[in-house]
């Protein structure tokens, strides 16, 4: 019997990151991003791009969009659902993984 997975929630203080086997490069003979992951190549917009490229596990969703909004300047409250939504569309796929804001920053010289 196989068990089920347990659904990740992405929240506004859920720390977003792609995980090891999935790789946003740039591929400058198309001049387009790229998500690598095995068995797969997704072709993300510039906007999707720019959200992946900021989920290193350090910064929460929150302060996501409060960068993004930023960039294209837009209330982060506007975009801050789209991030989230996007962003769970992407973990449910297993092509994002979050940890919870509440087990802090990880010390980069330890194992997690």
């Amino acid at each position: 019997m196989t068990a089920l997975r347990q659904r990740t929630e992405v929240t506004s203080a859920s720390r977003p990151a792609l995980p090891s086997h999935v790789h946003l490069r740039y591929d400058g003979l198309r001049a387009r991003w790229v998500v690598l992951a095995p068995e797969k190549v997704l072709w993300p917009d510039e906007i999707s791009a720019d959200i992946l490229s900021r989920c290193t596990g350090d910064a929460t969703v929150s302060e996501i969009a409060e960068s993004l909004a930023r960039v294209y300047n837009a209330p982060a409250a506007d975009i801050a659902p789209d991030v989230i939504a996007f962003l769970q569309e992407w973990s449910d796929r297993l092509l994002v993984r979050c940890r919870p804001e509440a087990h802090g920053r990880r010390d980069h010289g330890s194992r997690p």
